[in-house]
């Protein structure tokens, strides 16, 4: 038997994180494995060589797909010619459904090439019947949450729960936040507010001015407040252009330039660092419950988004801490709610007593494996399993 071929595809920051890791496991418990696909740093630092840049596929919510649908349904077709033609022992696809799904379907009709997909479709938030439909041309998933198999395997889909990457991360020391306050010259009295208006385009476009106004007004009652902004590298420079009109400057942390694991060190610092966060919703909850940083959830949909997503919404919360958790600990400022007099009313509570949502960030880590195995080699052992 020659070396294992994975075709693997990742289209934003989050699942090349997820990717990188997966590989690494796979990398351990299988050498010499023969990689093709697309991914960003962390997969290519793992052996991938891109078949196109991973940030063309960064769109998230539908409106905001179907002004890219051409490109898309190009570069898909492009990508499930490619994965036929390498003829893998296994396709694996990670997040992005919009893509990745469809990439799987049209391999599916055209061969028999094992199809896994690396995180399950949020069935259990909105669109329930996509589980079913999934079934039509994934083989297996692998899970993030321990309550999600359930719904995959009543489609006749085989699912594994491998534990969520967040789990795993260590902690910051004190001595590392001291350290990095003192490097941006935030005192050690001074509240620390962390801000995070989203890792994609739109949604920094839909968040930033109404974070910065909010922060603004939250700044003018509590003077010594400063604040903190990791951006990620692919809206690094829209980011630094929405915050210079902000009435009160936050510290922008622009990885550019550093090494993968450089940047993510200093991230995981931040978040740690910080007293409070004002956060786009999504899997950046898990990274701060992951550094006990409580959070105020904040979410603004295209119109058009959010006119479909109420008819398909099956849950009241957004927020993965009170989904893990079975609470309603993390408040969230979403849809017609996120305004900036909410956001600012929401985040001076928090500020004033940030202790109640401890006991959920320590629930939450250990219900996604903490202490466990990692879970990119947890995810490698899963697919490797199954082949």
């Amino acid at each position: 038997m020659g070396a294992l071929k994975v075709f693997i595809v990742a289209g934003e920051p989050s699942g090349d994180a997820l990717g990188g890791a997966l590989m690494r496991g796979l990398n351990t418990l299988a050498p010499g494995v023969v990689y093709a696909g697309i991914g960003g740093p962390l997969m290519q630092s793992q052996g991938l060589t891109s078949q196109f840049d991973m940030n063309e596929l960064s769109v998230m919510g539908i409106a905001e797909v179907l002004p890219k649908y051409r490109h898309l349904k190009r570069r898909i077709k492009e990508t499930a010619d490619a994965v036929v033609a390498t003829k893998p022992d296994v396709l694996i696809t990670i997040d992005s459904p919009d893509f990745s799904l469809r990439v799987a379907k049209q391999v599916k009709a055209q061969s028999s090439i094992r199809t896994v997909h690396y995180v399950a479709p949020t069935v259990w938030a909105w669109r329930p019947k996509r589980a079913a439909k999934m079934a039509q041309m994934i083989d297996h998933v692998l899970a993030l949450f321990p309550f999600e198999p359930p719904y995959m395997e009543a489609e006749g889909i085989a699912c594994d729960f491998v534990g969520h990457p967040a789990a795993t991360v260590p902690r910051a020391t004190p001595a590392e936040t001291a350290a990095f306050r003192a490097e941006h010259g935030v005192a050690e009295a001074d509240p620390l507010a962390l801000v995070l208006p989203g890792s994609r385009r739109g949604e920094v476009s839909r968040m930033a001015p109404v974070f910065g106004e909010a922060l603004g007004q939250i700044s003018a009652t509590r003077p010594a407040m400063r604040m903190i902004l990791p951006v990620a590298p692919a809206v690094a420079a829209l980011v630094k252009a929405e915050v210079s009109d902000w009435p009160v400057a936050p510290i922008v942390l622009d990885p550019s330039g550093m090494s993968p694991e450089a940047a993510a060190t200093r991230k995981r610092t931040a978040f740690a660092a910080a007293d409070a966060a004002l956060a786009t919703s999504g899997t950046v909850a898990l990274e701060l419950a992951a550094a006990g940083t409580p959070m105020v959830s904040a979410y603004s949909f295209h119109w058009l988004t959010l006119f479909i997503l109420k008819r398909m919404a099956v849950t009241d919360t957004g927020s993965l801490i009170n989904h893990v958790t079975e609470t309603r600990v993390v408040p969230e400022v979403i849809a017609e709610k996120f305004t900036v007099p909410n956001i600012v009313a929401a985040m001076n509570t928090l500020l004033d007593d940030p202790s109640g949502q401890a006991a959920a960030m320590e629930l939450t880590m250990d219900r996604l494996g903490r202490g466990g195995e990692d879970p990119g080699l947890r995810a490698a052992r899963a697919v490797l399993d199954r082949l």
